[in-house]
């Protein structure tokens, strides 16, 4: 092709937007720009912004590969013996912009993602050639090179352009396993969806009833395989990985200058500790992707049946590999159930499905098809999941009409399911913000100057000595290697190490030890209900009939209940039961309270799963024959007989969260007219009772049962209007019927506490930890174990959050209400009650949807004041641990369902009691199924976290006191030995630094909480006084030396070698070694988050014979050890000089721990409160607490607040 071919073509990409990145095209384009002078690709369309908002917020940034770039930086890495090619390993964004220019997202070959936190990704753009049946909204046409001819782009036409056959092809990059596809439309990629939005029910009803064979190979191209899949990475990748870690890269660099610097001995046992680290690292990182493989295997079905539209146009049943699935296809779902390898909607038919796998619970669940009355709806998986099978949950069974298929329709596959964004959500958690990690970078950083400082002066003396280049340059270098040890990694996980030992004895696993520093600042625990809290299910504990205008005395015994009344007939068929393989299943509460009536049920046509409407469930006494006369008719035989006494459930309105109520339409076998039977919520059912048959004293006992923990269900009856059919009945809408009820008793029912729950709750209550219950469970039923277990006190208030979301007429409101009903005798409504200090809201799921959405500025008072969260969704119960942690909670989560793993992996600490699917995605699993695990855990996180800080104060300390030892001795033409060197670092910082984190936890929560700010006013002085003091005695000690009168200082040396025995290195040396024993009792602190220092028994021994050995050197009995050690001696002499050292040794010990005594003890953090002036509080939570008692309209009780 000509020169002037490429421009042109070049200016036509340019200018008409149409692109092909990898052909040759635009290689030859992006040339070609400089020459015409124009702006390549047009820069302002070089970034975009997705979702922008939303927790998948994304911002894009075009890149397209420069040669000239390219060659240069490859230049660069080869003379810089591959440093660049590490850099960019680490950081790869900079490989893209060093390696790539700038380019319109059109154009573009690669992406630099920046997430909204802020996290640095880098994405390829794919190309891909497509067929002529794909989908138009994603094809984008380029143009060969090499015909020429006249060319038409978004309708415009320059016959001069020489151009080629067309080409389709689909640019799309993949992003944590979402694809998002490129919309030439709208210039923009896109996230790329099934039917689950902007999809309407009718289009579901009418408009999929299977795909030809080429229609099915263009979607699967477009949405790629259905897989749920997750790499378990070789061990070898693993080891790249890890080793390429810049600390480990900076261990290796260490040990082979110490190497060079014949220091073997010390670099073989960095290296050693440093292959444990890495092993163990290896080995827990691969266990933990094996077990998330497993788990999402089970959904990875080999084979499902579909229908196909056949040349002829008529659909026939065929059997494919689930993995071809799109979304459109129609499945159809066998009878004898299966698992779900996608989300689909049904059609038609009805199926049973165990979702425990989603939502935890292992009641099933009924699925019922979309229906026409529905057709005007957008799907929604969320509103519409009655009518949504999701991908890995089990069908139990299907039921269907005559001949009839249960069919369902796909909507989403693979990663973009219900369960592909679990699995997403466990695979790439939101980052753990930790101050003590960032701050221990920052610190880290501060080394490095410090070091810098260090070097100058050392290349400063050298020079002045006159030394070689290489002792120059090993000396400057082994500065760093002080200042920063390359052990401070290694020994900074030791007590975690420990800690994570210790939690595996009490059957606690920890998969991610880092977590572990973060326990010990838990601030807030969310609290799963049913299996974490409570024993699973609800107990009947007694019944309350009607009594004429008052209730009855508590029935405890169901038998005795007339079984004609309708309270009995009410607790009989208000439900939604069934039999599954011979076993009543349904709703936990439904199941308890149809067992207490000793009744039975009896199924039409009982296992068969072709079933017909008309037939009716039904349900009679078990107990003992019983019979009933029937009314009488004027076309009856007026000859007396008796017929069974059965009631027949004609239609069930199913249980609604948000009418918080369920009904049934029933006929007793005999009777003319149908009845209704109502069970709910007490102040709901109270609305739709006639004021006449309210009890007097309603209200009263209301209020003593609920304020007593007690879960209480309203019943209440309705004789239906004669002329009512049974064809009549099906069609009748349920506001025609749910009124003008009577009232006819209440149901009271208990939810057990695990024993061990109460003890616990208190135990961090005292702790000042607060506990919050986040649950899938009714709302009612939640706060009556709040109560129970004491996380609400019992004269604390309860406000239920009554949130509605904007209608037509009116917007978004929200207002609290009591959770006990009002008394209904009473005139008084609206009226705000003076609401106690300490009172707790609770939110339903639907109410925290409209929060969130309308009242985003109330979500921080909510979360802040909220105690219970009720009917929450797992992705609502994942965002509100988000919520909690952006107003500065350090929130754990304690769950045991599947349906927790997205909060169990949004929450600092995650603790999961079930070895199921939420263990792969906890960093902490309990073997043991009760909570007693979460202060076990909090304690051993105070411990590591209290440990570790010591450990790098210690390590910190450990680095000034050589670093200040080895610049003194410099100025002095001496340096350590190796001998002492080795004893430094070996036997004294390596076994400090491992035994220090083997002191075990307080068995004791306390209120106060460890710092977890190493860069802190406290945490601050602590350092910098203790480097004081290591530097101050070091230098009084080199200065008394100089004063004595025997003293001899050292002379310039006339080779390069060092002169190692002498007085100045001697005593450098003893002073320095006690040191660091005194840094670690004063870096050893016990309660109230540690044991006391004697009960570390290793450690306490380790200081008994460093300290003897130390004392041993400074009395030098032994010439031996005196050689060994490189130490200047002269027997019998100068004692009194080195008692005088010993003397500064237990002067600087003394100062040393009574300085960091005022530190722990707190009054050094008031005192600068005091100096800074503080004011008010720096957490969040604490300034929303501080407006909540100062706000007096909070919370809204006597008028609503209208929203967004």
């Amino acid at each position: 092709m000509s020169h002037f071919s490429a421009i042109s073509n070049s200016w036509w990409s340019a200018g008409w937007g149409s692109s092909s990145p990898r052909t040759l095209t635009v290689m030859v384009s992006s040339m070609s720009y400089d020459l015409l002078g124009e702006d390549p690709g047009g820069l302002s369309h070089h970034q975009a912004v997705l979702q922008p908002g939303t927790e998948e917020e994304l911002t894009l940034h075009g890149y397209q590969s420069s040669p000239c770039q390219t060659f240069f930086f490859h230049l660069l890495s080869v003379l810089t013996l591959g440093s660049l090619y590490l850099v960019t390993y680490w950081r790869p964004e900079w490989r893209v912009t060093w390696t790539s220019r700038k380019c319109a997202l059109t154009e573009a070959e690669f992406l630099i993602l920046v997430d909204r936190d802020g996290k640095t990704h880098v994405e390829t753009v794919h190309v891909e050639d497509v067929g002529t049946g794909f989908p138009k909204q994603y094809v984008v046409t380029s143009h060969r090179v090499g015909v020429e001819s006249s060319a038409t782009v978004n309708g415009a036409s320059d016959s001069t352009h020489l151009t080629g056959a067309s080409q389709r092809v689909m640019r799309y990059f993949l992003y944590q396993h979402v694809k998002y596809v490129w919309v030439p439309e709208k210039l923009i990629f896109l996230r790329l969806t099934g039917f689950d939005q902007n999809t309407l029910i009718s289009s579901l009803l009418t408009d999929f009833r299977g795909f030809t064979v080429e229609e099915e190979m263009q979607r699967q191209q477009l949405h790629g395989s259905n897989v749920i899949s997750v790499e378990v990475r070789s061990y070898l990748s693993l080891l790249v990985t890890e080793v390429l870690n810049p600390f480990y890269i900076f261990q290796v660099a260490s040990i082979i200058l110490w190497s060079f610097d014949d220091y073997y001995l010390y670099a073989s046992c960095i290296f050693f500790i440093s292959m444990l680290s890495v092993s163990i690292s290896l080995y827990e990182t691969r266990k933990q992707s094996q077990s998330l493989h497993d788990m999402v295997e089970a959904s990875n079905v080999s084979s499902v049946s579909v229908l196909r539209i056949t040349s002829e146009k008529t659909s026939v049943e065929a059997i494919m590999d689930s993995k071809e699935l799109v979304p459109g296809d129609v499945v159809v779902v066998p009878p004898e159930g299966c698992t779900m390898p996608c989300d689909a909607v049904l059609i038609s038919g009805t199926a049973i499905v165990n979702e425990s796998m989603l939502t935890g619970e292992s009641v099933p669940v009924t699925k019922t098809p979309i229906t026409v009355s529905e057709e005007a709806e957008v799907y929604s998986a969320e509103q519409h999941k009655r009518h949504t099978l999701f991908c890995g949950t089990s069908v139990i069974q299907t039921r269907y009409y005559g001949s009839a298929q249960v069919l369902a329709v796909v909507v989403r596959t693979g990663f973009n399911t219900a369960k592909g964004e679990l699995v997403r959500s466990i695979l790439y958690p939101r980052p753990l913000d930790f101050k003590f990690y960032r701050d221990a970078m920052k610190f880290i950083l501060f080394l490095f100057f410090i070091a810098s400082i260090g070097m100058s002066y050392s290349i400063y003396i050298y020079t002045i000595h006159e030394e070689g280049f290489v002792k120059t340059l090993i000396r400057t270098l082994d500065i760093v290697t002080i200042v920063v040890p390359p052990a401070l990694p290694a020994a900074m996980t030791v007590g975690t190490y420990y800690a994570q030992s210790r939690l595996k004895k009490k059957a606690i696993f920890c998969i991610s030890p880092p977590r572990i520093n973060v326990s010990g600042k838990i601030k807030l625990v969310c609290f799963d209900k049913t299996g974490t809290l409570t024993e699973d299910g609800l107990e009947v504990w007694g019944v309350l009939e009607v009594k004429g205008t008052r209730l009855g005395s508590p029935v405890m015994d169901m038998s005795t209940i007339n079984y004609s009344s309708h309270l009995m007939a009410a607790m009989a068929s208000c439900h939604s039961l069934t039999y599954l393989h011979g076993t009543l299943t349904g709703d936990p509460l439904d199941v308890k309270m149809f067992e207490a009536t000793k009744w039975t049920l009896e199924e039409p046509a009982p296992g068969s799963t072709n079933y017909d409407q008309v037939t009716p469930t039904i349900v009679k006494p078990s107990h003992q024959e019983t019979y009933m006369d029937p009314p009488r008719h004027s076309d009856m035989i007026e000859t007396p007989f008796q017929v069974p006494y059965e009631i027949g459930i004609v239609r069930q309105f199913p249980f609604s969260s948000s009418t918080q109520r369920m009904s049934v339409i029933v006929r007793v076998l005999g009777q003319q007219q149908m009845d209704l039977y109502v069970k709910g919520a007490p102040e709901v059912i109270m609305n739709l009772c006639v004021s006449e048959s309210l009890p007097a004293d309603l209200g009263t006992i209301l209020n003593e049962y609920t304020l007593q923990g007690f879960r209480v269900i309203a019943l209440a009856h309705r004789r239906l209007q004669t002329k009512l059919s049974w064809h009549a009945a099906q069609r009748i809408p349920r506001t025609q019927v749910e009124k003008d009820l009577v009232f006819v008793g209440l149901l009271v029912l208990q939810n057990m506490l695990k024993p061990e729950t109460t003890p616990v709750i208190r135990k961090l209550a005292k702790a000042n930890i607060r506990t919050v219950m986040v649950t899938g469970d009714n709302i009612l039923t939640a706060i009556s174990v709040a109560r129970d277990c004491d996380m609400v006190g019992t004269s604390d208030r309860i406000l239920v959050a009554k949130a509605s979301p904007p209608t037509e007429d009116q917007p978004a409101t929200l207002i609290f209400e009591p959770a006990h009903a009002p008394n209904p005798a009473s005139n008084e409504k609206n009226v705000c009650l003076n609401i106690d200090p300490k009172y707790h809201l609770a939110v339903s799921g639907k109410a925290w949807s409209v929060i969130c959405q309308h009242f985003p500025d109330l979500v921080p008072r909510v979360v802040a004041r909220g105690t219970v969260f009720a009917r929450m969704s797992p992705d609502q119960k994942a965002h509100l641990v988000e919520e909690l942690q952006a107003i500065n909670y350090i929130v754990a989560m304690c769950g045991d369902g599947a349906n927790d793993c997205g909060a169990l992996k949004a929450a600092h600490v995650g603790i999961s009691l079930s070895e199921a699917e939420a263990s792969v995605a906890a960093p902490f699993t309990s073997h043991t199924s009760n909570i007693s695990c979460v202060p076990q855990v909090v304690c051993e996180g105070r411990c590591a976290l209290t440990t570790n800080f010591s450990v790098f104060k210690f390590m910190a300390l450990y680095s000034i006191i050589q670093f200040v030892s080895v610049l003194i001795l410099y100025s002095a033409y001496s340096n350590l030995s190796d001998a002492q060197y080795l004893y430094i670092d070996l036997f004294i910082v390596t076994v400090i630094a491992i035994f220090m984190g083997y002191t075990g936890p307080s068995e004791e929560l306390v209120p106060q909480k460890p710092l977890g700010n190493l860069l802190g006013a406290a945490n601050m002085f602590s350092i910098l006084s203790q480097i004081f003091l290591v530097i101050l005695f070091q230098v009084v000690a080199y200065f008394f030396l100089l004063q004595q009168l025997w003293f001899e200082p050292n002379k310039p040396p006339k080779d390069e070698s060092d002169i190692l025995v002498c007085w100045e290195a001697t005593v450098i040396f003893y002073v320095s070694s006690f040191q660091y024993l005194i840094l670690c009792i004063t870096y050893s602190p016990g309660k109230p988050f540690r044991k006391r220092l004697i009960s570390n028994v290793w450690l306490t021994v380790a200081l008994l014979v460093l300290g003897t050995v130390n004392l041993l050197m400074v009395l030098s009995p032994w010439s031996w050890l005196m050689d060994f050690m490189s130490l200047y001696h002269e027997a019998n002499k100068h004692m009194m000089f080195r008692i005088t050292l010993l003397l500064m040794v237990s002067i600087h010990m003394v100062i040393s721990y009574c300085t960091e005594l005022l530190v722990t003890s707190g009054s050094l953090k008031k005192c600068f409160q005091c100096v800074t002036c503080k004011r008010g509080p720096k957490n969040k939570y604490k300034i929303v607490l501080q407006d909540i008692e100062a706000d007096p309209t909070w919370p809204p009780m006597s008028a609503p607040l209208y929203g967004l």
